[in-house]
């Protein structure tokens, strides 16, 4: 007896799903899985820095993870019966949701000394096994779409399109919308928790409902989950939109606060005294100012980057009438300056500072020609670099908004090596003829690392009295030029590019 392909006027068995619960399950699953690669972004970015190596590595797990996921649930569609595999499937994905960000948070502090595999391994702890399961529900799904094979294609080709569309919203809706308003942590909860309560009807609704025994199971195993979440420290005490961040009282001044951003020191303030500079390369920063302008004259400067606005507020209080505009991309840090770390902008106090949000180079490229004495750039970290504000093209821009005998002070972290601090040292010498750095005798010597202010003018630098400054400190430094020490650091450094700026590759953070 022949077999022949079934056409058109083959009986059609009735499909085992209908078509809007198909195209819902599709679409939300697949939609889960770029929750879960868009916030894993957010939650790694503490421990091993918003960096190019970081997104590669978070991508490459997911979509490993969807390939491989979707492979094995169509296997098991066609082995085991496909309603059977439903529910389990999303109390499976619920569970493993929930326990993203306590085994991130439980791990993030492992290190090793290949960078690149404490990435590779946080990215997958964090990503692979839940968006492997739930990309293991779309060919479920259409195991049990399929009525005959003469509407495959149609049926295949439909719900294809309609998980595109589901990670096309969840993209959008996570990046405009859900990150703007919720914490990582409770985005991930309430992903969690809806895909549980979704595999529980499933169980229920579907004739050929699982063992119970398992369903019990993954429901233990999703509020074990979603309990570790709040027994399991967190890395942070606020989110921001862009960094995990908290304040921290110097036990050593009670006075004192710390602004710890991504697990890291980043700006000191003493709430009672803006003229203490706790850390050296802030005390570099105001010797640099005192330099190349009196002490007590009223500059115009440019800060790009706010942290916990400690220069501006130092300036505002030596320099009356100093006007300061601040760049910061993110409001969260300056939320918590403004609640936790007693500033006040111009508005209400007059003190000349005034903030803005938004990219620094964006707000650098909309000033006028000729405006600052000086721009002060402190956006830099020692895990992630934002590489745009790193090349020749963007420091053309900083020369540009300059005046003719402007400065341009910059915070840059690096280790030995120094690969990136030699590439931005020569891609800043490419725009202004005079550079120099001032950073502790020891990281100068290559024999430690840390915080190295690069000095940039078009004019000559007055090295002596720059010298003389930074040896005041409390924390003595000392000056590197292009004659003492630079050119030999920057001689086989590339120039930073808009077409070509390896910074993650270059830069050294332990």
């Amino acid at each position: 007896m022949s077999v022949t392909a079934q056409t058109a006027d083959t009986p059609k068995a009735a499909p085992l799903l209908g078509p809007a619960l198909a195209a819902a399950l599709v679409f939300g699953s697949s939609g889960s899985v770029l929750v879960i690669e868009l916030v894993s972004l957010r939650l790694l970015a503490p421990y091993v820095g918003l960096t190019l190596e970081m997104s590669t590595a978070v991508i490459g797990v997911a979509l490993a993870a969807i390939a491989i996921g979707a492979w094995l649930g169509g296997r098991a569609a066609d082995v085991v019966s496909a309603q059977r595999l439903l529910g389990p499937l999303f109390l499976a994905g619920g569970a493993l949701t929930l326990a993203i960000s306590p085994l991130v948070r439980g791990f993030g502090e492992w290190g090793g000394d290949d960078a690149r595999s404490q990435v590779l391994a946080l990215a997958g702890i964090a990503i692979f096994a839940p968006a492997a399961v739930l990309s293991a529900i779309s060919p479920v799904v259409v195991k049990l779409r399929l009525a005959n094979l003469a509407e495959t294609g149609t049926v295949v080709g439909r719900l294809s399109g309609i998980g595109t569309l589901g990670g096309i919203a969840a993209t959008f809706g996570t990046g405009f919308v859900l990150i703007s308003l919720f914490s990582v942590t409770a985005i991930l909860t309430g992903l969690g928790v809806v895909l549980l309560v979704s595999g529980v009807l499933l169980t229920v609704l579907l004739s050929r409902s699982t063992a119970p025994a398992l369903t019990a199971s993954l429901l233990v195993l999703g509020v074990c989950a979603g309990g570790a979440t709040a027994v399991v420290p967190a890395a942070c005490d606020v989110e921001t939109r862009y960094h995990c961040a908290r304040v921290v009282t110097d036990p050593h001044r009670v006075t004192g606060r710390i602004l710890e951003l991504d697990t890291l020191r980043h700006s000191y303030v003493d709430l009672q005294d803006p003229t203490h500079l706790e850390f050296s390369y802030t005390q570099a920063i105001a010797a640099v100012l005192d330099t190349f302008r009196p002490p007590g004259t009223p500059i115009n400067a440019l800060h790009l980057g706010a942290g916990g606005l400690t220069i501006p507020r130092y300036l505002a209080h030596t320099r009356p009438d100093t006007t300061s505009l601040v760049a910061e991309i993110d409001p969260g840090v300056l939320q918590l300056a403004h609640d936790k770390l007693g500033f006040t902008d111009n508005t209400h106090t007059g003190n000349g500072i005034t903030t803005t949000i938004g990219d620094a180079r964006t707000i650098t490229t909309n000033q006028p020609h000729n405006t600052y004495d000086t721009v002060i750039g402190d956006a830099f970290g020692s895990i992630s670099v934002p590489w745009h504000l790193s090349t020749r093209e963007f420091v053309q821009q900083i020369r540009r908004v300059l005046t003719p005998n402007g400065v341009y002070v910059l915070n840059v972290i690096d280790n030995p090596p120094l690969e990136f601090l030699a590439a931005e040292l020569r891609t800043v010498a490419a725009v202004f003829d005079h550079v120099a750095v001032a950073a502790n005798p020891a990281a100068l010597r290559g024999s430690d690392g840390g915080n190295y202010v690069l000095i940039a003018s078009a004019q000559p630098l007055p090295e002596a009295a720059l010298r003389e400054r930074l040896a005041a400190r409390s924390q003595p430094l000392k000056l590197a030029t292009e004659s003492i020490g630079l050119r030999e650091l920057m001689d086989d450094a590339p120039i930073l590019t808009d077409d070509y700026a390896p910074v993650d590759q270059l830069l050294t953070t332990s």
